[in-house]
């Protein structure tokens, strides 16, 4: 009896409704230490959401869905990249940490809706596609698993860029 979900899409969708909580609980919190560490868990949760569609995710989609969509994609995460390895390095006494996490939170928005809510999204295409769902869902969970055991030990490093 399977105890998790291993659907690719369903696992992205997952991730983007974590970070999209994070961000309302950020907006919401009062004091700079609690926003600070709201700030850390969206940037950690973003930084290995990100290099799971990277490495795994897009890749499988490659020449099997909208190769422009697929392209912006990239281009989109490296933009919240930039921001997010702003957040971890400033801190809540920066004067723009707040406005930073504030148009962060709207990348990801805009992201998220090209990957699961406009007509013809990414997650439409991949179902529509040639696309094992489920193994590519298995790859992205053991990666994720990885990702966060290093996050909770050692830390991660600096997103890096795929265009930039």
């Amino acid at each position: 009896m399977k105890t998790q979900d291993t659907d690719a899409t369903h696992i992205l969708a997952a991730d983007h409704r974590a970070v999209e909580a994070l961000f309302e609980e950020f907006e919401k919190a009062s004091g700079s230490d609690r926003k600070a560490k709201i700030a850390d868990r969206i940037c950690t949760e973003l930084k290995i959401h990100a290099q799971i569609e990277e490495e795994v995710f897009y890749p499988a989609l490659k020449g099997k869905i909208d190769e422009d969509l697929l392209k912006e994609a990239y281009v989109e995460h490296d933009g919240a990249k930039l921001l997010i390895n702003e957040i971890v390095a400033s801190g809540p006494d920066d004067e723009f940490f707040e406005a930073k996490v504030t148009v962060l939170s709207e990348e990801i928005k805009h992201h998220v809706k090209e990957e699961e809510k406009q007509h013809g999204n990414m997650f439409q295409q991949a179902r529509a596609a040639d696309v094992d769902l489920e193994a590519l869902g298995e790859r992205m969970l053991a990666r994720k698993d990885e990702l966060k055991r290093q996050a909770e030990t050692a830390g991660l490093p600096p997103a890096e860029f795929a265009t930039m």
